[in-house]
């Protein structure tokens, strides 16, 4: 048998966030409230003691030969010793006889990569049609990677930004500018940037909210994609409560990690409430935004469907391209 080898430096000769994925993404929830999915539970260690933990998520998505195994760490002090804070490889099998098909030493990218897209997704379906300002909450890889899936699905002429790393706010601002070229503004303060977007993304692994109910206003989307465990918390409860139309990636896995397990646990929201499901949105089951004037805000906490449909795409474009190394396993 023979598995194939890639690294990142090939990973990304053949992979880069565009429409091309976010459709693909896209499709991949929808597979979930089609009913053609097996999506099992996040399993998840966590090492507080550096702020850090390491997930595995997976699914098969029914009709496929094959599915993806993601291995996840996010060490978040590791800025300090000049590495990345998010690393990964995938592995894919045989939906037929369970063997491996190939290693995807990505350290990250991928993730970063289907991370961003859902939020692009997100985006597509929850966002207001027109938007002038987009902003930002950290300045990390996704800060770059959900606004550069958002740029893909809307048009906007100016970025707000905002980190409590202000060593991190240059290199952004530069390399956003360029990347996007629209106006990049660095703030004080996340209510500013709040008050004058469109559309937010929030993007740290916060442990203590710091979006208020109170700076939301007519029309605004926030997707928020940092509360991917237990402890993190990006938005206060009060911005569920304040929300026409609530949207997560997978009610299961929101409801005990992310930003609508607080509002649950607060009482803010019941599991009873209209929350919908990504999938829901994409398959034309449900609606998003019904108004311009809505505010919507969507929890992304990651699941598995998104890396066997990354991890797949990667396999295929790279072996078009003649990419990797096969070895006898």
């Amino acid at each position: 048998m023979k598995v194939t080898i890639l690294t990142e430096r090939e990973i990304r000769e053949c992979v880069n966030l565009n429409l091309d994925v976010i459709d693909k993404i896209e499709n991949a929830f929808s597979s979930i409230a089609l009913g053609n999915a097996t999506v099992p539970p996040i399993l998840m260690l966590e090492i507080p003691e550096v702020r850090g933990e390491t997930d595995v998520k997976t699914a098969h998505i029914h009709g496929l030969e094959s599915f993806g195994i993601k291995i996840a760490s996010g060490f978040f002090d590791n800025y300090r010793m000049g590495l990345p804070s998010v690393s990964s490889l995938l592995v894919v099998l045989s939906a037929k006889t369970g063997v491996p098909e190939a290693v995807l030493l990505d350290n990250g990218y991928l993730t970063n990569v289907r991370t961003g897209a859902a939020g692009g997704v997100a985006a597509r379906h929850l966002a207001p049609k027109h938007i002038r300002t987009a902003g930002v909450i950290g300045a990390g890889a996704q800060a770059r990677f959900q606004i550069i899936a958002l740029a893909q699905v809307r048009n906007f002429k100016r970025l707000m930004v905002y980190s409590i790393e202000p060593d991190e706010i240059a290199a952004y601002q530069e390399e956003m500018q360029s990347v996007l070229d629209v106006e990049v503004v660095a703030t004080d303060d996340v209510e500013t940037v709040v008050r004058n977007s469109d559309v937010v993304v929030t993007t740290t692994p916060s442990r203590k909210p710091y979006l208020k109910a109170e700076w939301l206003h007519s029309g605004l989307h926030i997707t928020s994609m940092g509360a991917d465990v237990e402890g993190k918390q990006e938005l206060y409860t009060g911005v569920l409560a304040r929300a026409n139309r609530l949207v997560c990636d997978q009610k299961s896995q929101c409801f005990r990690l992310g930003e609508f397990h607080h509002g649950l646990t607060e009482g803010v929201i019941s599991e009873e409430d209209d929350i919908l499901e990504l999938g829901e949105l994409t398959a034309g089951l449900k609606v998003g935004r019904k108004s311009e004037n809505d505010i919507t805000v969507c929890d992304l906490v990651g699941i598995g469907v998104q890396d066997t449909a990354i991890a797949l795409y990667t396999v295929h474009k790279a072996l078009e391209k003649g990419l990797g190394v096969s070895i006898e396993s």
